[in-house]
């Protein structure tokens, strides 16, 4: 099965704001991205692939309330908090995080784990604290797959090597696998693979014989998980990740890298349809 996902980061923030959401209003900006899709999505088999989109934690009721009937878009959220809300035990007591309960409460389907941003963040934050395992991110990383799955979400859970690492990369992405998915039902969990070194302005991107090595890495890791490329599907990679036998889908982020840089619905459509087709 193909895995087709949308990471919408916060790309709701206005221009005027610094963002680059030149869509519609705050308050409407999630419905018009669900409305603007979901019926042309509608071409592909959802025994092949399926939509999920993650979107900012403001703006799950309006992309939930935009779903019609039998829609093949799931909604998702960016994250959970490694606790959850239980009867009879903690009520939510978690100001500032978003628990999965009120997650799925909200109307998610699925939620992204484990992005290259959340491990900085994780790993900064520790480092304040003087903590030097590198194997901690993974475990708390863990702890949040749990509780999204216990409320019946599917996870995009994403791997990665840094520049630093890529001579050791097997053992980071394997600790990443081994640890992140302990006692995890990984029939519920999709990789993404998002090779930092190669993501971001004037770096190089990871070409095809790299990716498939990683990819045939996590199959042989996992017992052969789906796996899809997360340093950005695009319509300028398209054709070279649809060749790819092992890789089963792409996470899309911007879908315009230049010019009025940001997400476009209609170009979003445009990437999916080159991924199906081969390029074509």
């Amino acid at each position: 099965m193909k895995h087709i996902y949308l990471n919408l980061k916060r790309f709701d923030v206005p221009t005027e704001f610094g963002g680059v959401n030149r869509l519609a209003p705050m308050g409407d900006w999630a419905a018009h991205i669900v409305t603007n899709t979901q019926d042309a999505l509608r071409v592909y088999d959802p025994a092949e692939v399926e939509f999920g989109m993650y979107f900012p934690e403001l703006h799950l009721l309006g992309a939930a309330a935009a779903k019609n009937e039998n829609s093949p878009v799931k909604i998702g959220c960016q994250g959970v908090y490694r606790a959850d809300t239980a009867v009879g035990g903690n009520f939510g007591a978690f100001t500032t995080n978003r628990p999965a309960s009120a997650m799925a409460a909200a109307g998610c389907e699925t939620t992204i784990i484990g992005h290259c941003e959340e491990r900085n963040d994780k790993a900064g934050i520790l480092a304040e604290a003087g903590v030097t395992d590198t194997d901690a991110v993974n475990r708390l990383l863990n702890q949040e797959i749990q509780c999204a799955i216990a409320r019946d979400m599917t996870v995009l859970y994403c791997i990665g090597e840094k520049s630093e690492e890529q001579e050791h990369w097997q053992e980071v992405l394997g600790r990443q696998l081994e640890i992140g998915l302990s006692g995890v039902d990984t029939s519920r969990v999709v990789i993404a693979y998002e090779p930092v070194w190669s993501i971001g302005p004037g770096k190089t991107p990871a070409d095809q014989e790299y990716i498939t090595k990683i990819a045939r890495f996590v199959k042989e890791k996992t017992g052969g998980m789906d796996i899809v490329y997360g340093g950005g599907l695009k319509q300028e990679n398209a054709a070279m990740l649809a060749s790819i036998d092992e890789i089963d889908g792409g996470l899309i982020a911007l879908t315009r890298f230049s010019g009025e840089i940001g997400y476009y619905p209609e170009e979003y459509l445009e990437i999916i349809r080159l991924y199906m087709n081969g390029g074509n």
